[in-house]
């Protein structure tokens, strides 16, 4: 079972699950917490290997991870507490991961919200993981992930996002890094999957303006996709909960205490 920490408020109030992306932990949740507090139930999860949870999986050191995997673990916390429905927020990985929670069990969420979402890998992003597999054995995998997170995250004002996914990626064991950068080889059929199947469940896209891998195809995706909306960020880049926490709270907030996509969520 995946560490978890639970806040509850009562039982007329719905519950949010949160779930971070690769190399991070619940802790990138903390600009979250307060004001998520006040209106819901809460459930944070450190994923396989992450946060906590790190020294509790020995028996999954052998296996081969995959999205499924990872979204299994968190349904089987929720069954664990006895949750029936949430709504879910994830981050850059975490939004993968929550989406494939919809694919399979889409009763069980009540609307999903995608920070940072990764729905395409560009030519940039293609090459660069080609060249993490190519060096993942031969270099300290701490310099593929801060490679990748100068990239994905490369303006002054992403720093803070940038120096608390590294912080948190050097708490990592190196195999544990390489079971989830493996995952990698499932992204772009998956992607593509999600791109053209629109799940009938409301989500909320909050991207940050300067997000450039991950925004463009965000932004085609909402175009036919109904029951999505995006909210862009202004002078952002890809970690809005971190870099502009009141926004992000505001508006996914209020995106999930709507009744329908026609209530601006700003």
């Amino acid at each position: 079972m995946l560490y978890y920490k639970t806040f509850y408020k009562n039982e007329d109030s719905d519950w949010v699950v949160f779930v971070h992306g690769a190399g991070g932990s619940s802790s990138i949740w903390f600009k979250q917490l307060r004001a998520y507090k006040k209106e819901f139930n809460v459930l944070m999860v450190d994923l396989r290997g992450h946060g906590k949870s790190k020294g509790m999986l020995q028996k999954y050191y052998e296996e081969e991870y995959s999205f499924k995997m990872a979204s299994q673990d968190i349904i089987n916390v929720l069954d664990e507490i006895g949750i029936k429905k949430a709504h879910f927020v994830g981050v850059s990985l975490g939004t993968i991961i929550i989406r494939t929670i919809g694919e399979m069990q889409p009763e069980r969420v009540q609307s999903l919200v995608m920070s940072g979402a990764i729905m395409r890998l560009n030519i940039r992003s293609r090459f660069l993981v080609w060249l993490g597999h190519l060096f993942k054995k031969m270099v300290p995998f701490m310099w593929l992930y801060k490679l990748f997170a100068w990239i994905i995250m490369p303006r002054q004002r992403h720093s803070e996002s940038r120096n608390l996914f590294i912080r948190e990626a050097k708490k990592l064991y190196k195999k544990e890094f390489l079971k989830w950068f493996n995952m990698t080889h499932e992204v772009n059929p998956l992607l593509k999957y999600f791109r053209e199947k629109e799940l009938k469940i409301r989500t909320l896209y909050i991207m940050g303006s300067e997000d450039h891998l991950f925004l463009p195809p965000v932004k085609n995706i909402v175009k036919e996709h109904t029951k999505s909306v995006l909210e862009v960020v202004d002078k952002c880049g890809h970690v809005v909960n971190v870099e502009k926490p009141e926004v992000f709270n505001r508006v996914s907030i209020n995106f999930l205490k709507s009744e329908n996509l026609s209530t601006n969520p700003s």
